[in-house]
């Protein structure tokens, strides 16, 4: 009976934790963000959880280590299933710079004419040219495989943006 009691504890926590550190991990890009408000309940939701679960970790009969690892897992696996829902669920953009001196201005169209906004720069004296890109995040990694292919040792830089007024984005 008590290693059931043990067993369901732990099972309780893990599942808890990640349901904490997942809302913490949105919590966080939500403030970066400057959504303070949604930041503000999510925080709440988080703290909540928190309060509830670690109480009991600390208060139960049985303080044994499992339920500490399983606490560690839960919030190992929080971290997780926070980082892959928020690329998933929160939308955004992010800001590509590249430095290159191999892209021309006739990739540079064709970059173009893939959806992308670009803004081009010749750098000092030099025949290198930097690229400044603000893209959705969900097409970023297209944005990078089509970049390689024209410069492969270009060196590329991803931001993420707070805020965005005007300009072209896709």
């Amino acid at each position: 009976m008590i290693k059931m009691n043990v067993a369901l504890l732990c099972i309780e926590i893990f599942f808890a934790r990640i349901l904490d550190v997942s809302i913490g991990v949105i919590r966080t890009i939500e403030l970066v963000k400057d959504k303070t408000l949604k930041a503000v309940i999510l925080a709440f939701f988080e703290i909540l959880i928190w309060f509830l679960v670690a109480r009991e970790a600390l208060t139960s009969a049985n303080l044994s280590i499992i339920v500490a690892i399983f606490y560690s897992l839960g919030y190992a696996i929080g971290t997780l299933v926070g980082s892959y829902l928020s690329k998933k669920f929160i939308k955004g953009s992010v800001g590509v710079q590249v430095i290159s001196s191999k892209v021309n201005n006739n990739e540079i169209n064709n970059i173009k004419k893939a959806g992308f906004g670009v803004s081009s720069l010749t750098l000092d004296g030099n025949d290198k040219k930097m690229l400044i890109i603000e893209v959705n995040k969900k097409r970023v990694d297209n944005l990078i495989s089509l970049l390689k292919k024209y410069d492969n040792d270009a060196f590329i830089t991803v931001s993420e943006t707070k805020y965005v007024t005007n300009g072209y984005i896709r």
